[in-house]
């Protein structure tokens, strides 16, 4: 699978794909201007890869979404907040209605990765939740709904992503635990999910108790050994992106690609230039040629990627419930909305204060985060507001806000965690937790949680703040129901 630089498919790429028989494509937000253009970008790559293509996105919900004009989703953990196994599949069926209609087949979602670390950079509200089985069983109603408009869902990142500080993106992370540990908590959902999830996506991850040397990605042991032998697992095994820094700075594209498809996997995601992909494939010829990767094991790879295509093949239709999933997707950001603490809502016309990061760019993950113009253009449907903004979390000095009697907001719109000036010295009436809901456990004053900042996300607080909605979600991460907190220094 490889990914495309424009929102076209040009001469050079068409040959490309056609040349060396490419049979996946993932588009990025930078592939993508609107339905009309979009439309016409699948088509054309269903022109050029045939009735088997695969073409897929990362449409997961709240932060990590690709197509951003269709009806926004809620993240996985404001569905966990709402704990509605039927409002998640609703949801999951209506981000397939919507991706189908542009031409998507597969889509890499719903993450399965239990979130229990706090500090962990890149899953946090991507994640359902922390307990096992509720989360699974969420996620595989999620699942169910995207099934039952033909779109594939690839679970992710197996055999778990959840408790780690470190994002595999920018280095290699580990997870250090006891086999009876993982099996209880990381291992449980994809277990559960291994008899239905038609892919999962790997993790670049060390799991010292199964494999010291290798990552998932490249573990025989893992992939094969667990998850094909030990589990019986028959789906597809796709690879994470073979350019993020725990691989490609390792070992080296096309070698790793080589490693992972000897350990297992189906398919290598080689979405970086166009000179790294021909390294891939030109390593994985070589590996055929030598017998690395046995003839036999290549023909059960591509039968099983055949049988995903012809599953759910590559054939969109129009798109007309866009309306009713507007209004679904409202209400399950709504029924998300998490209190935490003794929040106040100022009176209706109340001149406040917002204070918030200058606009926060995409980290390559996720979206770019609300414009603080936005927000403050959101509040003010409600209230008299006066915006601070600040570069650096660390440098901001709180004191240096007037004291004019405001009602003072802090907005979270990034996923950072807060450091020790935020924690000790930032002192709101009330946190709105637009992102990363961990950030509420940074800053001592009560909070709302939105679990994302996509514009009905906004509408709930303001719903709530007007006092049409009353916050009735619930945080299926531990730490979120006592109003002090061991992270408050």
């Amino acid at each position: 699978m490889v990914r495309l630089a424009g929102t076209e498919l040009d001469a050079a790429g068409a040959a490309f794909l056609k040349a060396n028989r490419v049979r996946g494509v993932c588009l990025f937000r930078q592939n993508m201007v609107d339905a009309a253009q979009l439309a016409r970008l699948t088509s054309d790559l269903r022109a050029v890869m045939g009735p088997e293509a695969l073409i897929a996105l990362d449409q997961e919900g709240g932060a990590v979404v690709r197509s951003t004009w269709v009806p926004a989703p809620p993240s996985a953990m404001a569905l966990g907040a709402a704990d509605d196994p039927q409002l998640a599949r609703d949801v999951g069926a209506a981000v397939a209605r919507a991706v189908k209609a542009l031409g998507f087949n597969w889509n890499f979602a719903p993450v399965l990765d239990l979130n229990n670390n706090p500090h962990n950079p890149v899953i946090a509200e991507r994640s359902f939740g922390a307990d096992p089985r509720r989360a699974t069983e969420l996620a595989m109603a999620w699942m169910e709904g995207s099934h039952s408009e033909g779109v594939a869902c690839c679970v992710k990142h197996f055999p778990g992503h959840g408790d780690t500080s470190v994002d595999s993106h920018r280095d290699l992370p580990t997870v250090d635990k006891p086999l009876a540990e993982l099996e209880q908590f990381e291992f449980a959902p994809f277990r559960m999910a291994a008899p239905h999830a038609p892919a999962m996506m790997t993790a670049h991850i060390v799991y010292p108790t199964l494999d010291a040397e290798f990552p998932a990605t490249m573990s025989r042991r893992i992939l094969t050994g667990l998850l094909r032998e030990e589990w019986d697992y028959r789906g597809v095994i796709i690879t994470d992106a073979m350019d993020m820094h725990a691989i490609a700075h390792r070992y080296g594209a096309g070698h790793a690609a080589v490693m992972a498809l000897a350990a297992g996997a189906d398919m290598v995601m080689a979405l970086g230039t166009p000179a790294i992909q021909e390294e891939t494939i030109a390593a994985i010829a070589a590996a055929i040629d030598a017998g690395t990767l046995s003839a036999q094991d290549v023909a059960a790879r591509l039968q099983r990627l055949s049988e995903l295509a012809r599953r759910y093949p590559c054939q969109p239709r129009g798109y007309l419930e866009e309306c009713g999933d507007r209004a679904l997707m409202a209400e399950a950001w709504r029924r998300a909305l998490t209190v935490r603490g003794d929040a106040c809502r100022p009176a209706a016309g109340a001149r406040v204060r917002l204070v918030v990061r200058q606009d926060v760019v995409s980290d390559g993950v996720s979206e770019a985060g609300v414009p603080a113009a936005a927000l403050a253009a959101s509040l003010g449907r409600l209230y008299d507001v006066d915006t601070v903004t600040y570069r650096d979390a660390e440098r901001f000095d709180w004191s240096t806000l007037p004291a004019d009697g405001r009602f003072t907001f802090l907005a979270s719109t990034s996923r950072l965690r807060y450091g020790p000036n935020a924690r000790a010295n930032w002192h709101p009436d009330l946190h709105l937790a637009l992102w990363n809901p961990y950030q509420a456990l940074d800053i001592e004053a009560p909070a709302l949680i939105t679990y994302g900042f996509a514009a009905p996300a906004l509408d709930a607080v303001n719903a709530w703040l007007a006092g049409d909605l009353e916050a009735c979600g619930c945080s299926p991460v531990a730490g979120f129901q006592e109003v002090q907190s061991a992270a408050f220094p």
